[in-house]
């Protein structure tokens, strides 16, 4: 791909006047990652905007940009700390960062663009070691022409404003926006709901929990395991990592469920999901991929969605985090002998434990924390500090239930989607089929370059056997 030429870059601030003042953050927003998680969406040439004035495109980004932000104006903040790893956002409306580029590539030239560094460029560049979160926008986005007339709308929004749904809930809206339609359902962001009782004027203190909830170890946020025989995972994270995309049918699906679930019979409760059973069989595969001692210890990572988990549930179009991070651990050699189910099985173990009372008792140790710094992953990004999900451990986030697609701003809806790129080792993402019709999946991984070959060739091994004797 040829050289991006970055044309323009400027603020977008909300069309009217809106809200300012500051704006708690819940537990659940100042933990986990901090950073800006990407998104891109590719575009084909559209003939009705070939015939416009050339900068129709960029003017209905940003005119559509800054009326959206009329509604979601705490994106058009800047993050303010409040001293031992507390935060909030300072609604003072400074704008998000809105980037024009072009190229004399073609879509053509892209092909699994995910798949290598040299497109990065497509996407917003954040200089998270010379600058603090105060100074850097909550939200950027850059349009990048390309010289066949396509287009690559791509976003980076802060993690600690919001999650997954969250994020979808506002490109959804700004493109109804966009396409001259009414918001459909305004965004609520009110982070008492988390809270039982009065507020405290207090930043540190946390009232109001019930004091008899049941007691609970919390130990996800304890630091997973290491290699045997390391004094830490320095050298891990140090080492060259690479991403794929791989595949996976609706036959190939089923097959694993099957596997799964096979012998459990109804006595055994609701059969694995396929978030379960995807996410042991790319735990499997990592273990043998990276060929770990049978006696080592691995964790797996996993982020639940708390909207419908507590009680009462959150309301229709909460704006944040509600993403609480659970962890389900064991050891390579039980992972590799034992059957599917076994893995499955630990990681329903792990998911089943987030009751009500589980998320009012983490919000209890959280908040009784007086430094939540450790568990910002901000800090490990500019340190190489914190959590490490890579060798010998996994983290796999599901995309499955988000509204990832058909996002129209005009011109039709993107031809590609992709949660964009992740170069930490041991970072997955499962993804519907570009059509959303659960007839596909897709996995993206990032892992060390010496073990990606072969976990491709142990993820696809697993289920050929099977498919054979049915197909």
């Amino acid at each position: 791909m040829k050289k991006i030429t970055l044309k323009n870059s400027w603020l977008v601030k909300p069309a009217d006047q809106t809200f300012k003042g500051r704006l708690p953050l819940s537990i659940w927003d100042q933990i986990g990652c901090m950073i800006h998680v990407p998104t891109i969406y590719i575009y084909r040439p559209n003939e009705e905007y070939w015939l416009k004035p050339e900068d129709t495109i960029i003017k209905t980004i940003e005119g559509s940009l800054s009326k959206a932000l009329v509604h979601f104006y705490p994106l058009a903040g800047r993050l303010r700390s409040l001293g031992r790893g507390r935060l909030e956002v300072d609604c003072n409306g400074a704008g998000v960062q809105l980037i024009e580029a072009e190229t004399d590539s073609s879509l053509a030239d892209l092909g699994d663009f995910l798949s290598s560094p040299k497109f990065h460029n497509l996407f917003p560049s954040i200089d998270y070691k010379t600058c603090c979160i105060e100074e850097l926008p909550l939200l950027y986005v850059q349009l990048t022409k390309f010289k066949c007339g396509g287009i690559c709308l791509s976003l980076t929004v802060s993690h600690a404003v919001v999650d997954g749904l969250a994020a979808a809930h506002f490109t959804s809206e700004w493109a109804r926006i966009a396409r001259g339609e009414s918001l459909q359902v305004v965004p609520f962001f009110d982070r008492n709901v988390f809270r039982t009782g009065d507020e405290s004027d207090d930043p540190f203190q946390f009232q109001g929990l019930v004091s008899s909830s049941p007691c609970f170890l919390h130990n996800l946020y304890n630091f997973p395991p290491i290699l045997i025989g390391q004094s830490s995972n320095e050298a891990e994270r140090r080492k060259a990592t690479c991403t794929a995309v791989l595949k996976l049918t609706k036959h190939q699906i089923e097959t694993l469920k099957k596997k799964a679930n096979a012998g459990r019979g109804v006595s055994m409760g609701i059969p694995y999901t396929r978030y379960e059973v995807i996410t042991a069989h790319m735990w499997r595969c990592a273990c043998k991929a990276r060929n770990l001692m049978p006696e080592q210890p691995t964790a797996l990572g996993i982020a639940l969605d708390l909207r419908q988990r507590i009680q009462p549930p959150l309301p229709q179009g909460y704006f944040g985090n509600a993403i609480i991070d659970v962890v389900a651990s064991s050891y390579s050699g039980k992972l590799i002998s034992r059957p599917l189910s076994y893995a499955a099985s630990k990681i329903r173990e792990a998911i089943s434990q987030v009751t009500n009372e589980y998320v009012k008792s983490s919000i209890e140790f959280l908040e009784n924390q007086e430094d939540l710094s450790r568990f910002q992953d901000l800090y490990a990004f500019k340190n190489d500090e914190g959590p490490f999900y890579g060798n010998p451990n996994l983290a796999v986030v599901s995309w499955l239930t988000l509204p990832l697609y058909h996002l129209d701003f005009g011109w039709g809806k993107e031809v590609y989607m992709s949660p964009g790129t992740h170069d930490c080792d041991g970072d997955c993402l499962i993804i519907p089929g570009h059509e959303g019709d659960d007839e596909t999946l897709a996995v993206g991984l990032c892992l060390q370059e010496m073990h990606m070959e072969d976990f491709k060739k142990f993820f696809y091994e697993e289920i050929k056997p099977l498919l054979k004797h049915k197909y």
